[in-house]
């Protein structure tokens, strides 16, 4: 596996790929295939385009093939149940083939947008973690979601992913770059707030100091005023 940062991070399993794709089905199993089919074939048209640095067609394939494999997605079609006509429900075999697709072509989405000039890194880390929904191990966008949350300025949540990409792939130059980045921040942060609570209790002393300055000189001129103010005594 290259380095999870590099432009050959891409997930490029073409249609092949598809897992359990049987020799003959059921006529009405079809169209599920036949879609399954289309969606991986958009995939590879995008990874085709990703190489040839065409990143904008590129996302338009991956973003064309989640939208086909959207309709059959049965986390999606149970919050729009009774709308319309029911989908059959998909074989396990489908399912992989479904989330298989679905996990490349978020994963290959991460890897475009971080090649933009102006980078999204909200949209990258969010297509991040819905691959780590599928596929908690995923180097790739483990690595994806600690740069995006990283830039985003959350340091610990960065730490966290970007160490558990370390350690399942422990001699990634990206991963182990990014990760020092992590600690320089966070010794950074933990500088600035001693430094931010130093000064709060050196204020804190300094006033704790003026006032109790204020209050004895207020006690002194109070003793004097009371001399002053007190009758003369008649002299023997």
């Amino acid at each position: 596996m290259e380095a999870a940062g590099g432009d050959e991070g891409m997930d490029v399993q073409g249609e092949a790929a598809l897992p359990g794709f049987p020799a003959h089905q059921h006529a009405s199993a079809k169209p599920v295939w036949a879609s399954l089919e289309e969606a991986a074939r958009m995939k590879t048209e995008g990874n085709a385009f990703y190489k040839d640095k065409n990143i904008r067609s590129a996302i338009g394939r991956y973003h064309r093939a989640l939208l086909v494999l959207r309709g059959l997605d049965p986390d999606v079609m149970v919050s729009v149940k009774g709308l319309g006509p029911e989908m059959p429900a998909l074989s396990p075999e489908q399912e992989a083939s479904l989330r298989s697709t679905q996990g490349d072509c978020y994963n290959n989405l991460a890897a475009c947008l971080l090649q933009r000039p102006s980078v999204d890194y909200c949209r990258v880390r969010d297509y991040s973690l819905r691959v780590l929904q599928w596929r908690p191990g995923d180097v790739k966008a483990l690595y994806r979601a600690g740069v995006a949350t990283l830039e985003m300025g959350d340091a610990h949540s960065a730490k966290r992913y970007l160490t558990r990409a370390c350690r399942e792939q422990p001699n990634d130059a990206n991963v182990r770059k990014h990760l020092q980045r992590v600690e320089e921040k966070l010794s950074q942060d933990l500088q600035r707030e001693k430094a931010m609570y130093r000064g709060m209790f050196s204020s804190s002393m300094k006033s704790g100091s003026e006032e109790e300055i204020n209050q004895t000189h207020r006690g002194g001129e109070g003793v004097l005023a009371e001399q002053l103010n007190a009758p003369n005594e008649a002299s023997n």
